[in-house]
């Protein structure tokens, strides 16, 4: 949506000489209607004008671009200390397993560092398209193609304009990250990462470690993953689960700059895994 307000800036992050336009005009309007007139604009000057346009929009006017009213603040979004209070019976009947403690012991945590990092950690259960985050991360195909899941629902709800973006990055290798606009999904940053189809642990965890560096790089101090390579890739969930928490774990005890990450669990199975695995990587009191 170009306005008049902020057309000028928009234009400034492309290279349109061929049109000469910041030295043709000096009406914003006259600038605006001018830009829906071009017969030469390409589909990546189209994007991009957009997506600059959408990120500098205020708070109160992107949400205007939203599918529905019932998307979902940060602070709507329990902390994983508020979140163990709420529901402390019920989570104390989760029992980890042998091979989970076994796994929990691949890294080694500060205990020091619990409580806070307890607060930086979330689980929701629901519609990752529906939160208002800085970034939320799509499970997505090498070629970065709309695909099914996941996927597809946040391609849908962003629009056509994502895809367009998409194309211009010329695919994702397995375990990478590529990043792009929300468009008009609350989220403002989507990270598309490829999770791997033959069961590499190794590939999973650099998928995490590779969305989380880019908040870092962009300066985002909120995130929200749903579950990697599960499903139709196969992934076992409960390991898939491991690694996410691990690498987050991790990250968090190195990078104070985070307010949340967020892990969307939709199937009931992911659900009871990250409850029971949080309170083991995550803990609210002394896990023993």
């Amino acid at each position: 949506m170009i306005t008049p307000v902020n057309c000028r800036n928009c234009l400034r992050f492309l290279k349109l000489s061929n049109y000469h336009i910041l030295s043709r005009f000096d009406n914003l309007t006259t600038l605006q209607s001018h830009y829906f007139s071009l017969p030469k604009m390409t589909a990546q000057q189209k994007w991009t004008i957009e997506k600059m346009n959408i990120l500098s929009l205020p708070l109160e006017d992107k949400r205007k671009l939203y599918k529905g009213p019932d998307y979902i603040v940060l602070d709507n979004i329990d902390p994983w200390s508020k979140y163990v209070t709420q529901n402390k019976q019920a989570l104390e009947s989760k029992k980890h397993t042998s091979d989970d403690i076994n796994e929990f012991k691949k890294i080694q945590i500060d205990s020091n560092k619990n409580k806070k990092i307890s607060e930086k950690v979330s689980i929701f259960k629901g519609d990752i398209t529906k939160l208002e985050v800085d970034a939320i991360v799509n499970a997505a195909n090498a070629r970065l193609k709309a695909g099914g899941g996941v996927d597809g629902a946040i391609h849908r709800s962003a629009g056509p304009l994502l895809q367009q973006e998409c194309d211009s990055l010329g695919g994702c290798p397995t375990g990478e990250a590529k990043i792009t606009g929300g468009y008009n999904l609350p989220a403002k940053y989507i990270i598309h990462t490829v999770g791997p189809q033959d069961g590499s642990a190794q590939k999973l965890q650099s998928c995490y470690e590779t969305c989380l560096s880019h908040l870092k790089k962009y300066q985002l101090q909120s995130i929200a993953f749903p579950c990697i390579s599960t499903g139709i890739y196969g992934f076992p969930n409960r390991l898939a689960a491991h690694i996410a928490l691990q690498t987050a774990r991790k990250y968090l005890e190195a990078n104070e700059g985070v307010d949340r990450i967020i892990f969307c669990t939709f199937m009931p199975i992911d659900v009871d895994i990250y409850e029971t695995l949080m309170q083991m990587y995550f803990p609210v009191q002394e896990f023993n």
